[in-house]
């Protein structure tokens, strides 16, 4: 896993460490963006759920370029194994998953650091730029 940079603020004092470089943090939802969109309350439907096309592709492409890569999930810790099986088995490279995102969609993130935010809408084609973060 990438190194953290340490990081000195103005008044001397040690603050957040970051990632050096042009390394990334990616946190990809699971259910509607790498796998068929399941609703917490069917989890007998998860082992079995459809890979979306190029997702694979995508997240490992971006694991293979050395970023760090998390599943952000609205399911829950109890449903821990079936996820992570369901990565494992179809071949997903990741470093860790945070599970219990709130439910519900409409989010707004509020943080010190560079935030991107792109909402998949079916296709992996063109989701992100080469800009670079300011």
């Amino acid at each position: 896993m990438q190194e953290l940079q340490e990081i000195i603020g103005s008044d001397g004092k040690r603050k957040t460490p970051r990632l050096s470089g042009d390394v990334k943090n990616y946190l990809i939802d699971i259910d509607g963006c790498v796998s068929e969109d399941i609703p917490n309350e069917e989890p007998e439907r998860m082992p079995k759920a459809y890979v979306v096309p190029g997702s694979r592709e995508f997240v490992n492409k971006l694991y293979d370029d050395g970023h760090i890569i998390t599943f952000f999930t609205s399911r829950t810790e109890s449903m821990s194994k079936i996820t992570r099986e369901w990565l494992d088995k179809n071949g997903f490279k990741y470093h860790g998953i945070l599970f219990n995102k709130p439910r519900g969609g409409n989010y707004h993130i509020i943080d010190d650091s560079v935030v991107r935010a792109s909402r998949f809408e079916g296709s992996f084609e063109g989701l992100l730029s080469d800009k670079k973060d300011s």
